[in-house]
């Protein structure tokens, strides 16, 4: 299994998944490019679907991996789709955990749009200060979910994590997808889908994926009473009572 993990984390947030999955699966989690100890070189900036398809091959490879798995937790969903649109082919099971590309901010696509609007998200990470008290007064009335503002405060709370999401957000930028494609590339497979969600979570929420769940002809939904940020978590946790459910 290729795994993927979210912002702001890197590869070892799937040990507690490996231990679940063993012995169905070996775990290949890698950290994602400005995460952990992967880099990217100004040249690949921002990412190509090409690029990464180059990665992936090489990776399988080398391991020697013909037929294989996917999972990835929120921007890991990024990277698993691309893998989907070029090796659907050779892949087995998609697990998305509360994933990202299916449909995306509004904040991030204004962030990688090229032109002022880019320029003006970079004044934002280098010089917060107006940021923050602009999410603070929209908290106050009402207008944006308190748990959006604690993880927008988390991520971006020193220098290093503003400048990690610029790069992160602007590097890949180009990792986007047609969801009409995506659905039937899914439906016209035999790839098994399972979809876990937060009931709490207002980063990815049921909301957003709803009409991406509805054309899958087949896939299974798992939502756990839980928000964005320990989802990871909480998937193994369900797993390892649900073993069962992990190929069926």
């Amino acid at each position: 299994m290729l795994a993927f993990h979210g912002y702001g984390q890197e590869s070892s947030y799937f040990e507690g998944m490996s231990r679940v999955l063993n012995p169905d699966y070996t775990v290949y989690a890698v950290d994602l490019f400005f995460h952990g100890k992967s880099t990217l070189s100004k040249k690949d900036i921002p990412l190509s679907k090409k690029k990464l398809q180059d990665f992936v091959q090489s990776l399988l490879e080398k391991e020697q991996i013909d037929k294989f798995s996917v999972m990835a937790f929120s921007m890991g969903g990024k990277f698993a789709l691309t893998v989907l649109e070029k090796f659907h082919s050779r892949i087995e099971c998609l697990y998305l955990i509360a994933p990202d590309g299916i449909k995306t901010h509004l904040l991030y696509s204004l962030a990688t749009y090229p032109g002022w609007l880019q320029g003006l998200f970079k004044r934002i990470v280098l010089r917060p200060t107006r940021f923050f008290k602009t999410i603070s007064w929209l908290e106050r009335k009402r207008w944006v979910d308190t748990s959006l503002v604690k993880f927008a405060n988390w991520q971006m709370n020193s220098p290093q994590k503003r400048f990690r999401v610029y790069r992160s957000w602007t590097g890949f930028s180009k990792l986007t997808f047609d969801t009409r494609q995506i659905v039937r590339l899914l439906n016209q497979s035999n790839i098994h889908v399972a979809v876990f969600l937060g009931k709490y979570d207002q980063i990815i929420s049921q909301k957003r994926l709803e009409t991406f769940l509805k054309a899958l002809k087949q896939h299974k939904l798992v939502v756990l009473e839980t928000g964005h940020s320990y989802l990871l978590q909480d998937v193994a946790s369900w797993l390892r009572k649900n073993h069962q459910h992990l190929t069926h």
